[in-house]
């Protein structure tokens, strides 16, 4: 929990090597570390990882993997198989401090989003998204997303003016625009099945050689419709439909042919589609955020896939666990965009 106003908060301490001996041999620590534990998370000390007996060295990696809950690690992560290991490396106490607050906020959202990220890394695409549509749905179902039902601020639907999207054609060339700026063109079903038509049109004519997706407004694309969330019928049903109309899967059939043209706020959503392009150009005042762990979720629109394929699956779990925004220049240099303008 955050601390309260004038309360001075105590940074957790990674664990050195003698303190991971000793949770890696109590026979309670799968249960500790985890959201029915007291402590859903494990954060290491890295520098620490030569000190261990070679044995332990030899198995840690694969043991960190198999935690139910994020491992972060604290130091110099570079060249050291624990830290590659890890779910996140942070630079210091403070950060992984923040880290922590948001993962005790939401642990089964948490742990979700570090397992979809672990297997995602090692799959196919197609087969990726198969695995965070699954993992989603199955936090539909939860009590973090429910309580996040119940407390959040109701948002009124408003349907477009007009079609969501609008298409142009120039010989090779098509334009599809993201036409909802009045909503900060926040994906909501009419727009995914748009767009996923669309990118159907475009992966089944190999005469169109660039398609360029760009949106109107103040804003690139806000993430999903938050007047739509929770609306499912049930989780199984939903895995049933992302299965049949998701937008990233439509994307990857034909992303080699695709670019994307971002200005303003890339949210959820925005940004997770965004990643899967051939080429993403960022207008300077682009920023991106992945909100949804907030909420008792995962990244859902294809981002535990396509941002582990650009940006890693560390820096992955960075910006979903924070809730972090960050800026069209950091983009650039993680490589979640490939130049701003």
């Amino acid at each position: 929990m955050s601390a309260l106003p004038g309360e001075v908060r105590q940074c957790r301490r990674p664990l050195d090597a003698a303190a991971l001996l000793d949770v890696m041999r109590s026979p309670d620590s799968g249960v500790t570390h985890s959201p029915l534990g007291s402590k859903p998370w494990l954060y290491l000390e890295l520098d620490s990882f030569g000190a261990l007996p070679a044995q332990y060295r030899k198995r840690l990696p694969q043991w960190v993997q198999s935690r139910a809950c994020p491992v972060i690690g604290a130091g110099d992560g570079a060249g050291n198989p624990l830290g590659a290991a890890c779910d996140l490396v942070v630079a210091d106490d403070a950060e992984a401090q923040l880290l922590i607050d948001n993962i005790e906020r939401t642990p089964l959202a948490a742990m979700t989003l570090v397992h979809v990220l672990r297997a995602t890394e090692l799959l196919p695409i197609t087969q990726g998204l198969l695995v965070e549509s699954m993992g989603f749905a199955t936090l539909q179902a939860g009590p973090e997303f429910h309580r996040w039902l119940a407390a959040r601020e109701r948002v009124r639907s408003v349907g477009s003016a007009g079609p969501p999207l609008r298409i142009e054609r120039v010989g090779p060339a098509l334009t599809i625009t993201l036409a909802r700026p009045q909503r900060r063109n926040a994906l909501s079903i009419e727009m995914r099945d748009a767009l996923v038509e669309a990118l159907e049109l475009v992966a089944s004519d190999p005469a169109i050689e660039t398609a360029v997706i760009e949106a109107d407004g103040p804003d690139f694309c806000a993430g999903g419709d938050l007047a739509e969330f929770g609306t499912a019928s049930d989780p199984a049903s939903a895995h049933a439909v992302r299965s049949t109309r998701l937008p990233a899967a439509a994307l990857v059939a034909c992303r080699h042919r695709v670019d994307f043209r971002l200005h303003g706020a890339c949210i959820g959503a925005g940004a997770e589609l965004a990643a899967f392009g051939r080429r993403v150009t960022a207008a300077a005042d682009t920023w991106f955020r992945l909100p949804e762990l907030g909420f008792g979720l995962i990244p859902g629109a294809g981002g535990c896939v396509s941002l582990v394929r650009r940006i890693g699956r560390q820096r992955t779990a960075w910006l979903a666990i924070s809730g972090e925004r960050i800026d069209a220049a950091t983009a650039l240099a993680w490589g979640l965009v490939d130049s701003v303008t």
